[in-house]
């Protein structure tokens, strides 16, 4: 009995290596996400090489006291200082990860939520179904960015608080995605034969349900990482950040109260800016690409 588990085993994930490998196969072929992949890539790297491009300690206030205030790009600062004098790169490059932790953090959460949500509100049926529903929907009538900005004041303003208000806020339209996909697999013949013999609900939803949403949460779920990194980026913007951790959304707000648009200071607020969008985009054309490659029907568009 061991052996045919450990054949079993063997054989689901080397199905799923074949299955990884083919997404990868697919996307090399598939312009815009192999783009989007390999900007993700670089952003990736930018952020984990930021001990090697820059010292944590020139994010301090003390570290721009001998420098020049909105000093230009120069050897000594390749993206200039800001308005106390730090550099800029350092705050860029450490921002990276904060913003990349926050969007990705925030996307777990709001998986993890909308997934259970979906699959339930899907599978269940009676009150259970409508009670998740009315809740879905009162978080896809509320405006999610006044909520964030209420719970961020009210809970804290640290990027792993940030990131569980801005997940906590983003789940309802996963979950309606998910639930819409689970009520298709509930009348599979697969599924009413598991049923008929006797497999409870967990097990259904675990062994049958699950896999056949799993492509549609990967998909979504790049796909919420740009809308998470853009909402701290404007929770930082309108001050409602963290003071103490940088971010590129900081850096924003920073540019613009320190009156760098009006100086002509461009190296100030244009390259947080352009991150944002390069991150955004990114993830942007990867969350197609995958939505393309897992459903058949989108090939071709």
């Amino acid at each position: 009995m061991k052996n045919s588990d450990r054949l079993i085993r063997a054989m689901i994930w080397d199905r799923r290596r074949r299955a990884f490998f083919g997404v990868l196969r697919e996307l090399r072929h598939d312009r815009p996400g192999f783009i989007g992949l390999l900007l993700l890539t670089f952003f990736g790297l930018f952020a984990l090489a930021a001990p090697l491009i820059a010292d944590r300690s020139a994010l301090l206030a003390a570290s721009g006291r001998n420098n020049p205030d909105l000093a230009a790009p120069s050897a000594k600062f390749l993206f200039g200082t800001d308005e106390i004098g730090r550099d800029v790169l350092a705050q860029l490059v450490w921002g990276s990860r904060v913003s990349l932790f926050i969007g990705l953090f925030a996307t777990l959460v709001a998986v993890v939520i909308g997934s259970v949500v979906g699959l339930v509100a899907g599978y269940a049926k009676g009150k259970v179904s409508a009670v998740l529903l009315a809740i879905d929907d009162f978080f896809l009538v509320v405006p999610f960015l006044p909520l964030a900005i209420v719970l961020a004041v009210v809970l804290g303003r640290s990027p792993l608080t940030l990131a569980i208000v801005i997940g906590f806020t983003s789940w309802a339209g996963s979950a309606r995605l998910i639930r819409a996909q689970v009520l298709t697999l509930r009348e599979r013949a697969y599924v009413e034969r598991a049923q008929a013999l006797g497999a409870g609900s967990w097990h259904v939803i675990r062994r049958h349900v699950l896999p056949g949403v799993a492509p549609l949460i990967i998909a979504n779920a790049t796909l919420i990482v740009p809308v998470a990194i853009l909402t701290e980026s404007t929770l930082s913007f309108l001050g409602f950040g963290d003071r103490l951790s940088p971010s590129w959304g900081k850096l924003l707000d920073g540019a613009q109260s320190s009156g760098s648009i009006t100086i002509n200071a461009w190296w100030y607020f244009l390259p947080p800016g352009l991150c944002i969008i390069g991150i955004v985009l990114a993830f942007t054309m990867l969350g197609r690409a995958l939505e393309r490659i897992f459903d058949p029907r989108l090939r071709g568009r």
